[in-house]
């Protein structure tokens, strides 16, 4: 027997009504704040995401999957979709449009991780891009769509944490000051920090081994040192967020693990997934569209990961299937007359079914029961000779004869009363 692949997991039926759920949350939300769904490749050519994740990132340096095409062309499975949608919006040439572009996405990624609840290597995002507005309230109705999406899908003890980057210039100067701390503390820290500090600094800040953590803990903080239109910046963007009754905690750590960030990032995470407790995350990338060779365009956005969406989901989100109809039939002429009371059914919107492998009443009205139908139609040849057929109610138990031309009507009708 074939086995899957280690960290990717089949969805199965019984799920399904789950990731339902969450996705058409995504997608009303989405296009109630006017988002338009965009779908780009599951696989780029890899300099896309070594250009803009940054090379020197985990996600680059470990985590891509990455295969050679027939013509030798390096080819990479999307770790995450900004890169994609970032690509699209240039070779589209879509800054022409005359109207915002804010586009939503719902898909696979692929990461080569370690796999652990709600972390796979194949897992599934929801992301927004807005792209042309530097404006802060567009990181405002970013933050505030991803909130409501978590929100109203009932995930509980959910915290907004946020930060900012500042500008390029903002940043560099204080790389240097961090680094100049982190020397100091070198002997304390992990050897996968020792190797960030010469490539990017700010990541050790992110880590979550303990011990640096401690030795970061009074680490320079760089909104201390924002610029003044940093500053101004991230403070509209607060402003906006209590405006709107968003809670948030401010957390100067939070760095991100992509080099494309700038000005404000953010993370929602939750208390009930433990130590890999991010949900949803993003931020603005102000000079992504430029490094990839488009013009300059700032851009916010945020993406979320719905194995985890799908552990805290409560039940009461998941709404009830509607109510189904089961058509069990003997005989020939029965079987016949089933076909059409299914093909009725169905076009007037009942979900309905039945067990072909079924040849007993006994065995028909088990698999009714077991599929969850409120009602039964019982049709075999004595049925269809006298032009009638058996209504079965699957709770109470009783029975009832109807005609058979006009059974369908009258059950729809009832269903539509009940």
């Amino acid at each position: 027997m074939i086995h899957g692949i280690k960290g990717v997991k089949d969805i199965l039926p019984a799920e399904i009504a789950r990731w339902q759920a969450i996705e058409g949350t995504a997608r009303r939300l989405a296009m109630l704040y006017g988002y338009q769904e965009i779908r780009v490749p599951v696989f780029e050519v890899t300099e896309l995401f070594a250009r803009s994740i940054g090379a020197t990132t985990d996600i680059v340096e470990k985590e891509m999957y990455t295969f050679h095409d027939r013509d030798g062309t390096s080819l990479t499975l999307r770790p995450e979709a900004t890169a994609g949608a970032v690509r699209a919006y240039i070779e589209h040439n879509l800054a022409a449009s005359p109207t915002a572009q804010k586009l939503y996405y719902l898909g696979p990624m692929f990461r080569h991780e370690r796999p652990q609840a709600g972390r796979l290597r194949q897992f599934h995002q929801f992301g927004v891009e807005s792209f042309g507005s530097a404006d802060p309230r567009a990181d405002i109705e970013v933050i505030s769509l991803l909130w409501r999406f978590l929100s109203d899908l009932g995930l509980p003890d959910l915290t907004l944490e946020i930060n900012s980057l500042g500008e390029a210039s903002d940043r560099s100067a204080y790389k240097a000051i961090l680094l100049d701390f982190l020397k100091k503390r070198e002997d304390r820290l992990c050897q996968n920090c020792r190797r960030r500090m010469d490539t990017n600094p700010l990541r050790v800040l992110d880590c979550k081994v303990p011990e640096c953590k401690a030795a970061t803990e009074d680490a320079p903080k760089l909104t201390d040192h924002l610029s003044s239109s940093a500053r101004r910046h991230f403070d509209d963007v607060l402003a906006g967020l209590s405006t709107l009754e968003i809670p948030y905690v401010l957390n100067p750590r939070l760095v991100r693990g992509l080099d494309y960030y700038t000005l404000t990032t953010f993370e929602v995470t939750s208390r009930r997934l433990g130590a890999q407790n991010a949900v949803g995350a993003g931020g603005r990338y102000d000079g992504l569209v430029e490094v990839l060779g488009g013009p300059k365009t700032p851009a916010v956005g945020f993406a979320v990961g719905l194995e985890r969406v799908s552990l805290m989901l409560p039940d009461a989100a998941v709404p009830a299937p509607p109510m189904m109809v089961f058509v069990a039939t003997f005989g020939e002429q029965g079987a016949a007359a089933g076909l059409r009371l299914l093909h009725e059914l169905r076009a007037l919107g009942v979900r309905a079914d039945t067990d072909y492998r079924a040849s007993t009443l006994k065995a028909h009205l088990r698999q009714a029961d077991r599929l969850g139908a409120a009602f039964t139609l019982i049709v075999g040849d004595d049925e269809v000779a006298k032009g009638r057929l058996l209504l079965r109610n699957m709770r109470t138990k009783e029975q009832e004869e109807l005609p058979l031309s006009t059974a369908v009507k009258a059950l729809v009708a009832r269903l539509g009363q009940g």
